[in-house]
């Protein structure tokens, strides 16, 4: 199924839907690979803070149990994640004197647009996402972190990243940054346990070291900050650069609660495709490329109930002109031909459920013809008989 990902979303044709939100009944249900999954293993037990928990130490985009993200973030306490998300969305961006002063150090929280992802911890198992945030906004640079509430407890993963120019492609700098950034705002709320020295977070390890490494072409690419912070050097890469993490997570023991006051937020933007990139599917060597261009508008809701539930919507379209080219040249290689893409994200979050969904349909026009096609994926995320994937792609020989 990673092939929906990697690079689809570099190429950013995993972005999309406008008014017209994709059904079921786009896909003829003959083609459906819907399953209950299991554990992905292997899982491992922490003891946090006296009581013993066990979890997946990654997450997923789906269930197939292929390491996403390092979970870096570990809730026990008052850990729901829409107070541990009002906690953040309270503080201001003065963070002195833990990191120096300026951007991106002086962000405040607000709720991210971005991919739904999957984890594993008990007594829940399977849990998506419900809530995740950004300290910065979409671009260029911006903190991340998601939430999964796992019954009891919330497993969590934040990290550094920047916007790739030409696409709505996020590429992680840092898992320790994300981390760290993360146990210092929760410690600035006044909430959690402050650590033994004082100000010392408890930590874990649980993850692989280095686990991911960032494009030596993309690396490149950044500004001189951008790779000290990931390097603590300017020099260019000749190389995959590991993605900076000590294999721990911060075990954050949060003792008090915060209220979660009703409202609603809104966000509406368009980017601007402007990229060669891999043809993401229907490929017929490793050396078709893509010019890809057009705008992709981006829109997302997030309410807050008087009640106290939080429902989210997300929707993406885009109408993109693609080239196919010859990547070392540039040069066109065919005839220009369109590209339709759609995505909808639906997220609730209440007392007693979380409920992640997330569909998303590509399309080539016309998609009949010699490498042709178009991509299907859909995630349920929630109870009982929610949790299933559906994965298609659709390709002319």
């Amino acid at each position: 199924m990673k092939k929906l990902f990697i690079p689809l979303v570099f190429a950013a044709l995993a972005f999309g839907c406008g008014g017209d939100v994709p059904t079921d009944a786009d896909v003829p249900s003959a083609d459906f690979a819907v399953a209950m999954h299991p554990a992905p293993g292997p899982v491992i037990t922490e003891n946090l803070f006296g009581v013993e928990h066990t979890f997946w130490p990654y997450t997923d985009q789906d269930y197939e149990g292929t390491e996403q993200d390092p979970l870096n973030l570990l809730f026990v306490g008052n850990t729901d994640p829409r107070m541990l998300r009002a906690a953040l969305m309270f503080l201001d961006g003065d963070r002195t004197p833990f990191f120096p002063s300026g951007e991106p150090f002086d962000c405040t929280w607000k709720d991210a647009i971005g991919g739904n992802q999957v984890a594993y911890g008990l007594p829940a198992g399977w849990v998506g996402n419900g809530v995740q945030l950004e300290c910065g906004d979409y671009g260029p640079i911006r903190f991340h972190v998601r939430f999964f509430d796992a019954g009891g407890w919330t497993l969590g993963n934040g990290h550094f990243e920047f916007l790739v120019p030409g696409t709505p492609d996020h590429r992680v700098l840092s898992w320790e940054l994300g981390e760290q950034i993360a146990w210092v705002d929760f410690l600035r709320t006044g909430l959690v346990y402050p650590g033994n020295p004082v100000g010392t977070p408890t930590v874990v390890p649980i993850n692989e070291v280095p686990f991911n490494y960032l494009d030596a072409a993309i690396f490149n690419l950044l500004p001189d900050d951008l790779k000290f912070l990931m390097t603590g050097s300017t020099d260019p890469a000749t190389e995959p650069v590991p993605i900076p993490t000590s294999g721990n997570a911060t075990v954050i023991n949060v003792l008090s609660s915060t209220a979660t006051p009703a409202g609603m937020a809104q966000q509406r933007f368009t980017l601007q495709f402007d990229q060669t990139i891999p043809k993401p599917f229907c490929s017929s060597s490793p050396f078709d490329f893509l010019y890809v261009n057009g705008p992709i508008d981006l829109r997302q809701q997030v309410h807050m109930t008087p009640s106290g539930n939080l429902v989210s919507q997300f929707h993406a379209n885009g109408k993109l002109s693609l080239t196919p080219v010859n990547p070392i040249t540039g040069e066109p290689t065919g005839p220009t031909y369109k590209g339709h893409v759609n995505e909808h994200h639906k997220n609730i979050v209440t007392d007693n459920v979380t409920l992640v969904s997330q569909l998303i349909i590509q399309v080539e026009i016309p998609s009949k013809g010699p490498n042709r096609g178009r991509i299907y994926f859909k995630l349920n995320v929630g109870p009982g008989s929610a949790d299933h994937a559906v994965d298609i792609e659709r390709c002319d020989p």
